[in-house]
């Protein structure tokens, strides 16, 4: 079969950065999941390399109809992929490869969501040229549409569809959302100049001034702060107000964490969750054609599902290291490697604390 013999090539490919995975990713232990360890990881590198390419499409291109292009290719290598017809391209192969493992493990009864897929496409795209947010909620909305349905995929990849995982699933990828788009503020404000050897010439791409800044920040917050764009563009990190603006919005990613702590805390404890999940209304996020919480606890569920969730150890670690900045997201100590993250993650898994 031409993914098995193709797959092989696409996963030594993969090694290397699984080995060494950016700071912003956590290998995910999956010693108590319904999946095999392998199969399962092999899922989670699948997915995770499809949101880096398609991620990374805003810094490889100037020019918005390049982009819309690219953001094209892959809404129709994630069709054919999941239809077992992978294009030639590494990623597509790998996430064809696991929706087949998925589907053979579940006899058919549980497969990768489509739409899902396409979500984090098509908010990847909405934000190419870094539109602001008109408000805090927005941000929150643009975390959920693609963190958090990352984290939603790789649940349904174990499988796992529990109301209980994808409601912490929700929180955590908020947090670590609001917190990315934090961590990526200098890179955007001042981009790096353009690639010399640009091949976007012929669309209008920008091939000398280079791409023009933006402060993607909450213009709500920006207001209330005083936070001035061009102040920002001309003083950086001494702008008036800035560091009230992100105090801001990193309270709300900490708020997301406390609540999924406290929400784990309260199921480990025998209890149960004290609010509704905001989005379970949500055509994909079916219950009980796999794995129900009528089959299992929903303390089950989670002890389960608690690898998918091990991201909220990285967010919070950068998050408490901004404070210690005192929310200069501009600071030299917040683009350094977090050396610790190894074996707080070890110990966070282990207790099944973060």
């Amino acid at each position: 079969m031409l993914l098995s013999s193709t797959t092989d090539r696409q996963q030594v490919a993969c090694q290397k950065w699984k080995s060494t995975p950016p700071e912003h990713t956590v290998q995910i232990s999956y010693g108590s999941s319904p999946a095999p360890a392998d199969v399962a990881q092999d899922a989670y590198l699948a997915i995770r390399a499809f949101n880096l390419d398609v991620a990374s499409i805003a810094d490889a291109t100037s020019n918005p109809t390049v982009g819309a292009m690219r953001m094209q290719f892959w809404r129709e290598a994630i069709t054919k992929a999941l239809a077992g017809t992978p294009p030639k391209e590494p990623v597509a192969i790998l996430l064809a490869k696991a929706a087949e493992d998925l589907q053979a493990r579940t006899e058919g009864k549980a497969k990768l969501s489509k739409s899902w897929f396409t979500r984090v496409i098509n908010t990847r795209q909405e934000y190419l040229n870094n539109p602001p947010y008109p408000n805090l909620a927005a941000l929150e909305t643009y975390a959920e549409n693609t963190y958090s349905t990352l984290l939603y995929l790789t649940l349904q990849s174990l499988p796992m569809a529990s109301l209980t995982a994808d409601h912490l699933a929700s929180h955590i990828g908020k947090a670590t959302g609001i917190a990315t788009v934090l961590r990526g503020l200098p890179h955007i404000v001042f981009p790096p100049p353009p690639k010399k050897h640009s091949n976007q010439a012929g669309f209008g791409g920008a091939s000398g001034g280079g791409r023009q800044g933006a402060v993607m920040l909450p213009l709500d917050v920006m207001a209330d702060a005083g936070v001035r764009e061009e102040e920002v563009f001309r003083q950086g990190a001494e702008a008036p107000g800035l560091r009230d603006a992100v105090f801001t919005v990193a309270t709300r990613a900490s708020d997301h964490l406390i609540t999924a702590r406290e929400m784990l805390r309260s199921l480990q404890a025998g209890g149960n969750v004290s609010h509704e999940f905001e989005h379970q209304d949500e055509e994909e996020h079916r219950y009980g054609t796999i794995h129900t919480e009528a089959q299992s606890s929903p303390k089950e569920d989670v002890e389960k599902a608690f690898g998918v969730l091990m991201p909220a150890v990285a967010t919070q670690m950068w998050l408490d290291r901004l404070q210690k900045a005192d929310f200069d997201v501009f600071s030299p100590q917040l683009r350094t490697t977090g050396w610790q993250l190894p074996w707080r993650s070890y110990w966070a898994f282990n207790r099944r604390k973060f």
